[in-house]
């Protein structure tokens, strides 16, 4: 008889805890306020190196302008926390409430996501104003009211909602600067690898044996909705690469005819590819005979030995086939990223605090499955078993989108460490590249 093996949620606890069910302590209340504090600082550090201008970009329709994001991080706190709770509390401007709601249609009809770049007003300073008004509001129902148990996880939600939103103003602001034909650069003076000229890792296999393992968040810490419930599953024995794919890899895939090769893809990606004459990865370019890729520092001539970044799911899954290999379920990157997890995961890791805001060479040898870059798994996403979306407005957050989309796992060089955790289910649309995404195999047993 197998044992039953708990694979979720360690390394979980970074990122926050729930509160029990009572009412919240002077001390508590102070916690929670200086971790408020901490996050929509770093949104306003982020924001820092960007002109009004910059911030009013929306390169396409996946891309929200920064300044969008600023405004619907605080619509958040507003609508789902302030309004409710705060007593006399007065909205900042009534006509916010339909611009910056994103996709929550039990609140009224949210403004059109392809259209966002279209707000020229209200201007940036209206924005910084609001959320001034917003914090200053939480503070005072932090410090001069008896708050109820749930503002605790209404907040705490609100917060790991605005650390999604910073990965999305880097990566938003990004794919618009790269349409730029100055190629600039959203910060020059960006952290370097610590081994700009150093070497990956031989390519390892690590082994994981089959037992029925039980996946997914316990519920101790925060966790988002579709982390759970925790569910047993049997795993067939496996082997998953001990590291990323690098640049020279892929680009040995391109030059084999990687993209001229119908049998590698997927019909629907071999669809994509043809109607949007894909020949390389998102953000690379080929000059006077030499690969250059498109990053947060601007142009810069292509790491071979960096892992391969900006990648669709159509991409990883063709890699893959060519490789001999395949991806990973998310069930296998679970399972694995906990049996293979080091003592200094976290800190080790490539996370937006690095400052990098791009894919480190993987040198060391040891397995690292949080930061970098997010990898791409086989699954589709879809919710656990016994999943329940809540009934209230905030269960639209995740429920709603479990549809032809796929899970992505681990992070990236600009997700913020108190934010990610093994049991953390990314998602999306196979076309989707403009994301920190790359690929880690598996396969047969060793």
């Amino acid at each position: 008889m197998n044992l039953i093996t708990q694979a979720g949620s360690e390394v979980a606890g970074e990122s926050g805890t729930s509160h029990p069910n009572q009412e919240l302590s002077i001390e508590s209340c102070v916690e929670l306020l200086n971790h408020y504090q901490q996050v929509r600082a770093e949104s306003g550090a982020l924001a820092d190196p960007l002109s009004a201008e910059d911030m009013q970009l929306q390169s396409m329709p996946d891309v929200s302008p920064s300044k969008w994001h600023l405004g619907h991080t605080s619509w958040f706190f507003e609508t789902f926390v302030l309004r409710k709770h705060l007593t006399g509390y007065r909205v900042f401007d009534p006509d916010y409430h339909h611009l910056f709601n994103s996709y929550y249609n039990s609140l009224g009809q949210p403004f059109a996501r392809p259209q966002r770049g279209l707000l020229s007003r209200p201007d940036i300073e209206q924005v910084f104003a609001y959320r001034r008004y917003v914090d200053q509001a939480i503070e005072r129902l932090l410090t001069e009211e008896e708050p109820p148990p749930d503002v605790w996880n209404l907040i705490t939600l609100g917060l790991n909602h605005e650390q999604q939103h910073q990965e999305l103003m880097l990566t938003d602001i990004k794919h618009a600067f790269s349409i730029n034909p100055l190629l600039p650069a959203y910060q020059e003076d960006l952290e370097p690898d610590e081994a700009p000229t150093g070497q990956a890792h031989p390519l390892g296999w690590l082994a994981v044996p089959e037992d029925i393992y039980t996946l997914g968040s316990d519920g101790d810490t925060f966790h988002f909705d579709n982390e759970g419930p925790p569910h047993q599953q049997f795993i067939p024995a496996f082997s998953i690469a001990s590291r990323l794919v690098t640049n020279a890899e892929y680009l040995e895939f391109m030059e084999e005819g990687g993209y001229l090769e119908p049998r590698l893809w997927l019909s629907d990606g071999w669809t994509w590819v043809n109607q949007n004459h894909r020949k390389a990865p998102l953000y690379w370019q080929q000059r006077e005979g030499h690969w250059y890729q498109f990053s947060l520092a601007g142009l810069v001539p292509l790491n071979l030995d960096a892992p391969v970044c900006h990648l669709s799911y159509y991409e990883a899954d063709a890699f893959a086939t060519w490789a001999g290999k395949r991806l990973p379920t998310e069930f296998e990157w679970e399972v694995a990223a906990w049996l293979h997890r080091q003592p200094d995961t976290l800190s080790s890791a490539n996370l937006m605090e690095k400052r990098k805001f791009d894919a480190c060479i993987e040198s060391s040898g040891r397995p690292q499955f949080l930061g970098n870059l997010w990898e791409w798994t086989s699954s589709a996403y879809q919710p656990y078993p016994g999943f329940r979306a809540s009934t209230d407005a905030v269960g639209e957050y995740n429920g709603k989108f479990m549809c032809n989309q796929m899970v992505l796992r681990g992070g990236s060089c600009a997700t913020p460490a108190s934010h990610i955790r093994i049991s953390y289910r990314n998602f999306f649309y196979p076309h989707q590249a403009w994301q920190f995404t790359g690929i880690r195999l598996a396969g047969d047993p060793v």
